[in-house]
């Protein structure tokens, strides 16, 4: 490499034709991009844009979300700030419960999915209305397609669907964050938003991370009218590296293996093969209290009895440094850190499948043994 220029006020090929093809993947509302560096500074981008064009402030997140490092992106995310050592909610982030059918304040055993649906999304309505109630105007409702660092989240079908719908109706913008469920990884949908429904549409989308499979790029997704409005405010958007021919090769060769090798299909077969399997360990092991997730998004939740769910924040310790002792590489996450998360390259196969749930259903057998001497 003997030159290379890298600021984006000159358009280069890469750019526009990575573009062009994931707004393909898109709601055809969606069609402009804006390119960055992490999925943190597109998060941040879209709370700036939000600002500026809605007139308004504050922003609606759920509970135990994740949206970033960066400081504003702390101030949003329960994750961080309600952490022992974190800084607190601000008055002007507004904290919906997370519709978690498992742990949550309803639950699968007790309601239907429609009904548990309606329910979370009766409590977003009611926390928007206290806001407003007290003079709080929100410009942006922030929400993970699934949620991940809050414990391998499924949301019950429509609630976004609703949720949308509601906010969108009242000037409230909504933002899909793809950063770790986007790209193929619940292999029925492109996207996680889409599993929610085949019609809802977000008015931002924020991808990173996949998106350069270990390159830093990242892009943030929106609409026309948005994007005009924004510009008509007079505060341009500029990022030096954002958006550079570098990383855009690297984002195309991404999207040209995904579509090359089929991927989805893969995620497709080999997620169904696991989430099988999981599901007989679950009902050969006390210790696995649910089993939830679409294709490479899984989340094995630990409990010391499947009668009380009460975690099991130790056991859970010892089972990942036992997968790791093993060379599998999981992590814990979720409120109580007791959710063993499985979110594979798209390159897992079926081998790598097969090696995990045998190695996962002897360590298994060998904790109840020793629990037994």
């Amino acid at each position: 490499m003997s030159l290379l220029e890298t600021n984006s006020r000159f358009l280069h090929d890469n750019l526009v034709i990575y573009g062009k093809r994931i707004t393909q993947y898109m709601p055809k509302e969606l069609k402009i991009c804006f390119f960055t560096n992490s999925g943190s500074e597109s998060n941040d981008l879209a709370l700036r844009i939000a600002r500026k064009v809605t007139g308004n402030y504050d922003v609606l997140v759920l509970d135990h979300a994740y949206h970033g490092h960066l400081t504003s992106l702390v101030s949003i995310s329960p994750y961080k700030f309600a952490h022992p050592s974190g800084d607190g909610k601000k008055q002007w982030v507004h904290v919906v419960p997370v519709p978690d059918s498992y742990r949550g304040k309803y639950r699968s055993t007790e309601y239907s999915e429609d009904q548990l649906s309606d329910l979370y999304f009766q409590e977003m309505v009611k926390v928007v209305e206290e806001a407003e109630k007290n003079g709080r105007k929100i410009c942006l409702f922030y929400a993970e397609s699934l949620q991940s660092c809050g414990g391998q989240i499924v949301y019950p079908k429509d609630y976004l669907k609703k949720c949308y719908q509601y906010l969108q109706s009242k000037g409230i913008l909504c933002l899909a964050d793809e950063v770790q469920s986007g790209f193929f990884r619940t292999g029925s949908h492109m996207w996680g938003f889409q599993t929610q429904s085949e019609d809802i549409v977000p008015d931002f989308v924020t991808i990173g991370k996949s998106m350069g499979n270990g390159h830093p790029v990242s892009c943030l997704i929106t609409k026309k009218s948005i994007a005009q409005k924004f510009g008509e405010k007079g505060l341009k958007y500029f990022n030096t590296y954002g958006g550079n021919p570098v990383s855009m090769a690297c984002a195309n060769a991404v999207l040209d293996v995904i579509e090359s090798e089929n991927l989805q299909k893969q995620v497709i077969e080999v997620s169904k093969f696991m989430l099988d399997e999981l599901e007989k360990l679950k009902q050969k092991h006390e210790i696995i209290g649910d089993i939830r997730g679409y294709g490479f998004f899984i989340g094995i939740d630990l409990v010391k009895s499947k009668k009380t769910r009460e975690p099991a924040i130790e056991l859970a310790r010892i089972v990942l440094k036992l997968m790791l002792n093993a060379f599998i590489l999981l992590s814990l996450d979720g409120p109580y850190s007791n959710v063993l998360k499985i979110k594979p390259p798209l390159c897992f196969n079926q081998e790598n499948a097969e090696h995990l749930i045998t190695t996962f259903d002897k360590i298994l057998c060998d904790l109840k043994l020793k629990a037994r001497l």
